[in-house]
């Protein structure tokens, strides 16, 4: 049986210590957390893990040095460490990469200025990253052909860190590691109302999405992870809270690569907000955009379209403008930003922090998390388990640490035994990196198990999408351990194939009915046609 089917069941047939509302990144660093320190824990989300402001992100891991500016030292010294925490964790996935950074004649600071900020944002990351350099006119020519200098002033380059494959993918290993600690999560199961009995004890009211069947969950602590949707499910609870979240909608245009040069390409755009250019693999995302919007429901608008094209063409040497007809895919999220009380007013709109906070009713066990970056995501997890520990659940291991890679003694076997089975040997022609590279960073020690089915049967090996990267294996690996449901689920969070090609193209690529008869078996079809 499927792994979402067998906890579709187990969902009602006991008391869990926690029940969190929400599969992003917070939820997920909440789940992970909890049950690797011991405490019984479930996981619902309306919709797919990841599916909202989780998987529209810039894909990275950054310490927020534009945060230097409205002087929140404190914010930016403690995105740093979770930065560089993230890094010396998750050295197969977090990486470092050089920003390179022009800034125009008129802005309004001079580059020297910005460059001496750069220093202070190294120093207060603890000197962990390469140092800043000082970029001239003639530098930024020489180093980056594609970027306009006509009108610049001059620029700096500086390291942060970025997620080797996506954000979405980043929030659902959270969601394995936690699945493998005891937790009990599924997506596609809507928390429709929450109560607390005499007891004490929070019943929650639940409906599996895809086939209406009703859930009872009941749960010592209740846990709002909802994100956009925070405000919302605290309204349903009738919890009054001091935060709420006010949204801004960021979206980012996915292109033909822009740079060779793998490093992130940032300007200040029209509206004197930061303009990056991502590498993403034989990709280039560019973005972003903020506009405060009153839903969580999004879209990309033909407004939002122009203003990233319009940047991009003026910023950049191309030899043909950007034009929408270059547009591989597209992202848009929301952002829900923490603000306390009746803080938020348009003026103040560029200025609010991107901080998160975590509000708890003690009387209730009851607690909200608002806001935070996916860079704070270590720090989440940490504060929500100490909370729900003071309020009086067993936390049996709290010293248990619930994130990371697998030991290095781990990874040296694994490595030796790719190579005793020749792994390697079966790469494709058209792949980026080795396999043995790859399936350790996307899966750590259960591509152990991936290494043995290739050597049982070397047609595991073969990528059945072709330019995806993704092997026969891996698809057999979603199928019986990510709850792939929906054929977005695959393409869209579990790897980033809907990242990288037009829609049109994914439909007509060849093994593209094969790799959904593995994920879906008789409803490969029913599934494709939902899709497209």
């Amino acid at each position: 049986m499927k792994l979402r089917e067998t906890n579709l069941k187990k969902l009602s047939a006991d008391i869990f210590d926690v029940l969190i509302i929400g599969g992003g990144i917070n939820g997920a660093v909440s789940a992970a957390a909890l049950s690797g320190k011991g405490a019984k824990t479930a996981l619902i989300d309306q919709n797919d893990f990841a599916s909202m402001t989780s998987q529209e992100s810039s894909n990275l891991a950054w310490g927020g040095i534009k945060y230097l500016e409205t002087f929140e030292f404190a914010l930016v010294r403690k995105l740093c460490k979770c930065r560089n925490q993230l890094i010396r964790n998750y050295p197969s996935t977090v990486k470092e990469i050089r920003f390179f950074t022009t800034v125009a004649k008129g802005f309004r600071f001079h580059p020297l200025l910005i460059w001496l900020g750069t220093w202070l944002y190294w120093v207060i990351g603890g000197f962990s990253t390469a140092r800043p350099r000082y970029l001239f006119k003639s530098t930024i020519r020489q180093e980056e052909k594609v970027v306009k200098t006509e009108n610049a002033a001059g620029g700096f380059e500086y390291s942060d860190a970025y997620l080797h494959d996506t954000d979405a993918r980043f929030v659902f290993n959270f969601i394995r590691s936690a699945l493998s600690s005891g937790c009990i999560a599924t997506n596609y199961v809507e928390a429709l109302h929450s109560e607390r009995d005499p007891s004490g004890i929070w019943v929650t009211q639940a409906k599996n999405v895809i086939s209406g069947e009703a859930y009872t969950i009941r749960s010592k602590t209740l846990i709002n992870a909802a994100g956009p949707y925070a405000d919302q499910f605290n309204n349903i609870t009738k919890q009054a809270t001091q935060h709420h979240v006010t949204l801004s909608k960021g979206i980012h245009l996915i292109v033909k690569s822009i740079s060779q040069n793998k490093r992130v390409l940032t300007f200040f755009a029209s509206d004197g907000r930061l303009f990056f250019v991502i590498p993403m693999g034989t990709r280039t995302c560019i973005g972003t955009t903020d506009t405060m919007v009153a839903s969580p429901t999004k879209e990309v608008t033909d407004g939002d379209r122009e203003f990233v094209l319009k940047n991009a063409n003026a910023l950049l040497n191309l030899e043909q403008p950007l034009t929408k007809a270059d547009i591989i895919a597209e992202r848009c999220g929301v952002r829900p930003l923490v603000v306390k009380g009746e803080q938020t007013t348009s003026a103040d709109w560029m200025q609010l922090s991107r901080k998160h906070a975590v509000e708890a009713n003690y009387s209730e066990n009851y607690l909200t998390i608002f806001g935070g970056k996916l860079t704070d995501c270590l720090n989440v997890g940490d504060e929500v388990s100490h909370i729900v520990e003071k309020m009086k659940v067993p936390i049996p291991y709290p010293d248990y640490k619930w994130y990371g890679e697998p030991d290095e003694a781990t990874k040296k076997r694994f490595f030796h035994n790719a190579r005793l089975g020749n792994l390697d040997s079966y790469t494709s022609p058209d792949s980026s990196e080795k396999l043995s590279t790859r399936l350790w960073r996307r899966y750590g020690a259960t591509a152990f198990s991936l290494l043995e089915l290739i050597q049982e049967n070397p047609n595991e090996a073969e990528v059945l999408i072709k330019g995806t990267e993704y092997i026969r294996c891996e698809l057999v690996e979603a199928t019986h351990r990510e709850m792939v449901t929906k054929l977005e689920d695959f393409l869209r969070r579990r790897s980033k194939i809907a990242l990288i090609e037009q829609k049109e193209t994914i439909k007509h690529s060849a093994g593209l009915l094969e790799a959904c008869e593995i994920l879906f078996g008789e409803q490969a079809e029913e599934r494709m046609n939902e899709y497209f």
